[in-house]
């Protein structure tokens, strides 16, 4: 009996193990089914699988291991919940109503939820919270008039663009793995096989290398949005594009700058035993600092009363715009307020510097602009007046960005420092020899990639984000590098952007203790926020790629939070044609500034507000009191987020060829200012609400004649900005700098040169005759865009003819109402490059049409109420192709389109009596006019300009019952102020009626 028992028993075991694994066999075969078909709405993150499950049937458990690549998605709580509800409902028999749980990347996906888009419990693990720094910023700037509550006050952001010129040296070992790990490639240098040499680190492909290209984004863009929000931004590359620099240094004293001292009865300035910096030669080897080379003096503070002073006055080489970067050595009674004061071309404002953190090193101030030569407005001085009992010290000042002047293999990199790599602007800003090198000393490039992450470890060491690390305190909270991808398409479509970030290393935890997933919260933040704007902004579906928790140097060395964004592929046409235009360069760099905003909140648990749009519909009328001038302008509204708008704004005023005051708040939209008859005026104006400052507007001018005879509008339509011409086409592909080197913001620092390979066989090629290769001949070059500061230069033309006063406004005030074209006899309408251009990226919402349908109907009314126009631009023809644009172009100005000026010519243009040039190529003074037009008269119109080298016609003028006087190149770009001046001389007269 009890054997039969036993058999029984044992028979039921095996029915029940039986069932069991038939189970097994069948959660299996679901579950591999599910993962081998599944697909990502939202990202593309290739082929997933089950790694392995493990049922539990005693506490009703499953745990499911997806494959690396599940975790590349975006996880959302609706997506996290629909992959659970769908599990549960392929999983048979009682097993789909067990706890089930997914893992992949070492956590459950409901853990990889970024605590910002969570609606339930955050993780705390990778919050900051009571982690914050709560001491004085490194840097504020304390001329600045708004206050901003709700955006990066008081917080200090890392971050850098990529790569930069590197020495190859000549054994060829380039170290690709480990600490010298690329950023999403894997490959070193492909631009050049030749040993001991300076390379890019990337290929020349379309017009530019990835080395140029992300500094594009990085410097005229997200540093200055980021700033704008109120943050302390440090780059471990040089910023400043000014190729020239001087040190001012009281170790130099036979330098043609001047270092001064002013001391008072109670206060002596002291040298410290502590070394600081002198620049003892031009060029300095490897391991050499120049910050050991020489003395810094200090003073004891005082509070307003017998202040003492230390003042840098530098000689500097060439007009325009540098960096001011100070230097000092953190002492045991250093101050946290500083008082440096910067004199330049637009008046005097104020800094306060924390000299208890960031010693021995340049600290960035901010860029002005400093006239030619050693002056009176142009130098910097320290006082040591403080509300703290201490000691302020002084060290060098420097001024500008400079050239590359660290030799390796006896040779210079022959490049603007900025353009090269995070490695030697180290050792010139004074970092240990290990942040920047090792001992072997042969590999630059792998150098290079780790000294980005190291040098900022070491400047936030003893910080609160890195307490154990020896450093000197700045408490940098977060990290990120811009990178562009390799890759191609044959189809069309764009490769799109990735994420990287490291959570195996140092048992996941950051410096500061918390979990090193904090660093894909950042991550999917960033590539979220950037799928989503431009997919709203720009005529295309952005490709999401996904989020790689990989061993890069780049993320895993920092000691906080880290990410790498390779937001599209340089080797892509298709993403090229997007990574061209500034349009898209503002918008990438606005949405990784509110990313890099809603991170940093939420790290903290504050709220945040996104920064404005810059205004519209900016202009300006004269006053109803004497000797005044009215602005007004509108804000400008942003769909994309429903806090950025404005509660006051910022109006900054110039005067002559001076620079930009510290500007006026102003709580509505118009303000009334005061102005000197016989100066010119010129103003900007910038929105603010309580997470920082917009960008600021278009510039505007105005001027008022002691004995005046007639009043100007100057009509700024030079709006555009754009990538270059598009070849594309079953054959080609590429970019036609030689057609139409496009237009950029301010300035365009990307181009490497001109392209040469234009075959789509040979896509993926980056040898000679590939798909986008290209020249080296544009590299260094600062070519000039669109400074949207025209009416200036036209308005100091017309300033030389006596008894003219102007104002100015752009297109958009005339368009709407606000200025009345009647008001005034003659119109100036600035076109510059101007045009609707089919075959660039399609921008919603957003045209660059010379003439409106709009101006169309208002010029025409002008012009038959007897009203007198001088338009300028380089496509006033060509831009004006329909039957209707014709119609008004040869009826009411009177002129019609002929040609457009072939690029072999010279810009040589003769009329009025003399014989002028307008810039043919592209170059650092002013933007380039690759093909202006060749516009002939109609009816009794007649010719005023011709091309010299081709004998046709370059200018029209009509006089009837009205007058206008037509350019088909820009006035602007008129070589000398002499021949502006003339010629503005003889057109004015012409319009006035003489």
């Amino acid at each position: 009996m009890k054997k039969k028992y036993i058999l029984f028993l044992l028979l039921i075991v095996f029915a029940v193990k039986g069932t069991a694994q038939d189970i097994d066999k069948n959660v299996e075969e679901r579950l591999k089914n599910f993962f081998e078909n599944y697909t990502c709405s939202t990202a593309q993150i290739g082929k997933t699988n089950l790694s392995s499950f493990k049922i539990d049937y005693d506490a009703k458990k499953l745990d499911i291991y997806a494959s690396e690549s599940f975790a590349y998605q975006p996880f959302l709580p609706e997506i996290v919940e629909g992959i659970y509800r769908h599990i549960s409902q392929i999983l048979p028999g009682p097993v789909c109503y067990f706890k089930t749980t997914v893992y992949s990347d070492g956590k459950p996906i409901e853990e990889l939820i970024p605590n910002i888009y969570r609606k339930r419990k955050k993780d705390k693990s990778r919050l900051s919270g009571d982690i914050d720094y709560k001491g004085t910023p490194w840097v504020n700037n304390i001329s600045h008039p708004i206050d901003i509550s709700r955006g990066l006050q008081s917080r200090h952001i890392a971050l850098w663009q990529s790569h930069g010129k590197y020495f190859k040296n000549g054994n060829g070992n380039e170290t690709i793995n480990g600490d010298g790990n690329g950023a999403g490639k894997g490959n070193g240098s492909k631009n050049g096989t030749g040993d001991g040499k300076w390379l890019w680190q990337r290929p020349r492909l379309f017009c530019t290398s990835e080395d140029l290209f992300t500094q594009s984004i990085v410097i005229p863009y997200l540093i200055p949005m980021l700033e704008n929000a109120g943050a302390n931004v440090f780059t471990p590359r040089e910023r400043d594009i000014q190729k020239n620099e001087v040190i001012v240094d009281n170790d130099n004293k036979q330098s043609e700058s001047l270092y001064i001292e002013v001391k008072n009865r109670k206060r002596y300035w002291n040298t410290s035993d502590i070394a600081g910096f002198a620049q003892r030669k031009s060029r300095y080897q490897d391991g050499e600092n120049p910050f050991k080379d020489g003395t810094i003096r200090y003073i004891k503070t005082e509070n307003k009363k017998n202040k003492a002073f230390a003042e840098w006055v530098p000689n500097i080489p060439e007009e325009g715009e540098y960096a001011v970067y100070v230097t000092y050595q953190t002492l045991p009674e250093s101050v946290s307020d500083a008082k440096y004061t910067v004199i330049h071309k637009g008046g005097a404002t104020e800094f306060t510097v924390n000299q208890k953190i960031g010693g021995g090193t340049w600290v960035y101030l901010g860029t002005f602009s400093f006239d030619k030569g050693s002056n009176d407005y142009g130098m910097v001085i320290l006082s040591n007046e403080s509300k703290e009992k201490g000691v302020v010290c002084a060290d060098a000042v420097r001024f500008g960005g400079g050239m590359g002047n660290i030799s390796r293999g006896g040779t210079l990199s022959g490049v603007p420092r900025y353009l090269e790599g995070a490695r030697y602007y180290a050792q010139w800003s004074g970092m240990p020899y290990s942040v920047y090198g090792d001992e072997k000393r042969i590999n630059d490039y792998a150098d290079d990639i780790n000294t980005r992450s190291r040098m900022i470890n070491y400047l936030s060491g003893g910080s609160v984000y890195n307490p154990k690390e020896k450093g000197v305190g700045i408490p940098f909270e977060m990290t990120m590098a811009l990178h562009s991808d390799a890759g191609y398409t044959s189809n069309g479509t764009t490769i799109g952007s990735l994420g990287v970030y490291t959570t195996d290393f140092n048992d996941s935890k950051l410096h500061s203790g918390i979990s090193r997933y904090a660093s894909r919260d950042l991550t999917d933040i960033m590539i979220t926020q950037l799928k989503s704007d431009i997919n709203s902004q720009f005529d295309i579906q952005w490709n999401r790629r996904g989020m790689w928790d990989k061993n890069y140097s780049e993320t895993r060395l920092p000691a906080v939070p880290s990410a790498i964004l390779e937001f599209l592929s340089h080797q892509n046409f298709t993403d090229m044609t997007f990574g061209h235009d500034p349009n898209f360069k503002f918008a990438v760099g606005r949405s990784i500034y509110k990313s890099i905003l809603r991170f940093v909140t939420s790290q903290h648990d504050e709220e945040c507000v996104v920064q404005p749009l810059p205004v519209s519909h900016f202009a300006i009328k004269f006053g109803k009191k004497k000797n005044t001038v009215n602005l007004s302008w509108k804000p400008v509204e942003d769909p994309l987020e429903s806090s950025a708008k404005p509660h006051s704004y910022i109006v900054y005023t110039r005067i002559g060829n001076f620079g930009f005051d510290n500007g006026v708040v102003v709580e509505g939209t118009s303000y009334t200012a005061k102005i000197e008859p016989e100066l010119i005026y010129s103003f900007k104006v910038t929105a603010v609400n309580k997470g920082g400052e917009s960008f600021p507007s278009e510039i505007l001018s105005a001027y008022k004649a002691k004995k005046e005879k007639e009043r100007v509008l100057i009509i700024n339509g030079f709006d555009r900005i754009s990538g270059p011409a598009i070849v594309n086409n079953p054959d080609s592909a590429g970019f036609d700098l030689r057609k139409d080197p496009g237009v950029s913001y301010k300035y365009n620092i990307s181009y490497c040169g001109y392209q040469t390979g234009f075959d789509r066989k040979n896509a993926g090629k980056e040898t000679q005759g590939g798909l986008g290769y290209s020249g080296s001949e544009l590299e260094g070059l600062k070519i000039a865009g669109n400074t949207f500061d025209y009416a200036f230069i036209h308005g100091k033309a017309i300033q030389a003819t006596p008894g003219f006063s102007f104002v100015s406004c752009s297109n958009e005030a005339v368009e709407s109402g606000q200025i009345k074209l009647n008001d005034y006899k003659i119109v100036d309408y600035i076109l510059g490059l101007q045009k609707e251009d089919s075959t660039t990226i399609k921008l919603i919402n957003k045209r660059y049409k010379t003439f409106t349908p709009k101006m169309k109907e208002l010029i025409t009314r002008y012009c038959h109420k007897g009203g007198n126009v001088m338009v300028s631009g380089s496509y006033v023809g060509s831009d004006m192709s329909s039957n209707e644009d014709r119609g008004f172009t040869e009826d009411v100005l009177k002129y019609s389109f002929e040609s457009s000026v072939q690029k072999r010519a010279s810009g040589s243009i003769f009329g009025l009596g003399r014989t002028f040039t307008i810039p043919r190529e592209m170059n650092e003074i002013i933007y380039s006019v690759p093909s202006p037009d060749c516009i002939v008269p109609v009816s009794t119109a007649f010719p005023v300009f011709k091309y010299v080298d081709e004998n046709r016609s370059a200018g029209t003028a009509y006089k009837g019952d009205y007058r206008t006087f037509i350019m088909g190149f820009p006035f602007e770009t008129i070589d000398t102020d002499t021949h502006r001046a003339e010629i503005m001389s003889g057109i004015l007269q012409f319009l006035n009626g003489r």
